[in-house]
């Protein structure tokens, strides 16, 4: 097991001082030395066997300036996804990034490399796959190195500074209501879709029942935005909230009451955010905030969720999606090889950035339209004819595309709007913010933390759970449910009278 040491919780911690919470200082003989022989096979398999096998695989790829570019990042991404497992720290918002980043637009891009093959076709020339590999190898230098200024600067409190030292938790009154409005919306979202039962057909079926409940308007997916983003996103906050008590006040779990609200809201989310009526990344979404809600100071449950979900994302994601049809539009993958599925199922977001490129050359940057599109999802088409579509889906359509339902990951958001120097400075900032709100993840976690009801030890795992959405894209489909937690966050934040923590 491993022990947590940190500073006093109103005093900057230097970087080369004393530890900070959630840096975990091993005792001979438990994890410091296990990681120390788990660390050269980690490696290895990540950095260098893994890629050697795809590279053996047989198939039709050109080994090019983009094929040897694609191995450059698969590589680095490698070495950052072993540097954030074999951490001391628990670092979950950089963490995921680096997983997304090794598996989606470094392994599975380098398969359809190597294999000949992609989800998606490639419409312009082959010099904008090679532009497409180096941005986003540029892009994650540059997220790096936002991270490491952030990890020099000593951190302090001025957010709560500001607030007169308290820090930010959850009013026990306001998280009732939090807890009503849970089961209101989604009680009002069970009934629309026609039951219970219609949750546990197919995500087709769902869609088709939010079409013909009335609340969407032609054109326009406002209503049923706010319709599944109410519906979901409450109960799955209260979950993470009463979750954060229980496995951190002894007296919240000798409450029956308590009990029976984490029971009822646990067969609530079990209803409405199961993975048969939800998509795939929603619902890893609510497996990773729930896990690392339920275990924060576990540095191996943190470590095995990064390690396995490598696995789980190779092997058992492309196959994940068997509930987005009935049983008539289902078509299983026939594939001999393991790594076909990633040349020809999901990952799609490096040849969807080439295309964008190409998109882009022929009628120029937007200079914030799409992110205005984005920030503004609320406002119906009806208010806004000009509304901006999907990046994703009007690359799509430019493209000729039948199916439109295409990724636009983080990257291309960045570049259609602000071309390089946008995106590269964007990056940088992203990845200052993580590494802030990771070092103070772990400070709200640990011993001194501010205890069962801290906003920021639900906040950071469900933000990390939805990383992987935001970084795979596009922005528009994906801000519905981050303002829907907002406002439950606003709802129920408030700032202690005291620094004393409760029992």
């Amino acid at each position: 097991m491993t022990s947590v040491h940190e500073a006093a919780p109103s005093a900057p911690v230097p970087e080369h001082g004393p530890r900070e919470p959630g840096h975990a200082q091993a005792r001979p003989g438990s994890w410091a030395m296990l990681s120390r022989a788990l660390a050269v096979p980690l490696i290895l398999a990540l950095v260098c066997f893994l890629p050697a096998v795809i590279a053996a695989q047989p198939g039709t790829g050109v080994r090019d300036t983009a094929y040897w570019l694609q191995l450059v990042l698969t590589c680095y991404a490698g070495i950052r996804l072993a540097t954030m497992v074999l951490s001391t720290r628990r670092r979950l918002l950089q963490g995921v990034f680096w997983m997304f980043v090794y598996i989606a637009m470094g392994v599975a891009p380098f398969a359809q490399a190597v294999i000949g093959q992609t989800p998606t076709p490639m419409v312009g020339p082959r010099s904008d796959l090679v532009t497409a590999v180096a941005l986003i190898l540029v892009g994650c230098a540059a997220f790096d190195l936002g991270a490491l200024l952030a990890s020099r600067r000593p951190l302090r409190r001025r957010a709560a500074a500001r607030s007169g030292g308290r820090p930010a938790v959850a009013h026990p009154g306001r998280l009732g209501l939090l807890v009503l409005l849970a089961f209101a919306a989604s009680g009002y979202y069970i009934l629309k879709v026609g039951g219970p039962a219609v949750f546990f057909t197919s995500r087709q079926e769902i869609s088709a029942s939010v079409a013909g409940s009335g609340v969407g308007s032609d054109g326009s997916n406002v209503g049923s935005a706010f319709l599944k983003g109410f519906g979901t996103v409450p109960a799955l906050l209260a979950l993470l909230f009463f979750t954060r008590r229980l496995v951190t006040s002894r007296a919240a779990r000798r409450s029956p009451s308590t009990v029976l609200v984490w029971a009822g809201l646990f067969v609530l989310n079990v209803i409405v955010n199961n993975p048969v009526s939800n998509a795939r990344y929603w619902f890893l979404t609510v497996l990773v905030s729930l896990l690392f809600t339920a275990f924060p100071s576990s540095a191996a449950m943190y470590r095995s969720v990064l390690a396995t979900g490598v696995v789980g994302a190779l092997v058992l994601f492309p196959y994940a999606d068997r509930f987005r049809y009935d049983s008539a539009g289902y078509r299983p993958v026939d594939s001999s090889s393991v790594f076909e599925p990633l040349a020809t199922k999901d990952y799609d977001q490096t040849v969807m950035f080439a295309n964008t490129i190409t998109w882009v050359d022929t009628r120029g940057h937007t200079y914030g339209r799409q992110l205005a599109g984005s920030a503004l999802f609320f406002v119906p088409r009806s208010g806004w004819s000009g509304k901006p579509e999907d990046t994703g889906v009007r690359v799509g359509q430019w493209m000729g595309m039948n199916m439109t339902n295409l990724s636009a990951p983080l990257w291309t958001e960045l570049w259609v709007d602000f071309g390089a120097p946008g995106m590269i400075g964007a990056l940088a900032l992203i990845g200052y913010a993580a590494a802030r709100t990771d070092r103070r993840y772990a400070r709200a976690v640990s011993r001194d933390g501010p205890g069962p009801g801290s906003v920021l030890a639900v906040t950071a795992p469900l933000v990390a759970g939805y990383a992987f959405i935001l970084l795979r894209g596009p922005l528009l489909q994906s801000v519905g449910k981050p303002a829907v937690a907002a406002l439950c966050l606003l709802l129920v934040t408030s700032f202690r009278q005291d620094g004393r923590r409760p029992r």
